[in-house]
């Protein structure tokens, strides 16, 4: 019997950091809080990408209701 596996429905892969400086652009702009939720970033990933950042995310153990600040974790200001 031969089995088939579908090819990834995203060919995009988004690395833990790669999503993190992401985050830190749109914290920046001010177009998200770092109070939200994780799941709130689908609003700003296009759909077929956000397969690939769940992924991602989901590998490193941090659920989608979690709060962006919990992803970005402690930030070192330099103007403190």
């Amino acid at each position: 019997m031969t089995t088939y596996t579908l090819p990834s429905i995203s060919s995009y892969y988004y690395t833990l950091d790669f999503i993190k400086d992401e985050i830190r652009a749109l914290l920046e702009r001010g177009t998200i809080s770092r109070h939200q939720p994780i799941y709130s970033l689908a609003n700003y990933i296009p759909p077929r990408e956000w397969l690939s950042v769940e992924k991602q995310l989901e590998e490193k153990d941090y659920l989608l209701r979690d709060r962006i600040g919990d992803l970005l974790g402690v930030e070192h200001w330099d103007n403190d």
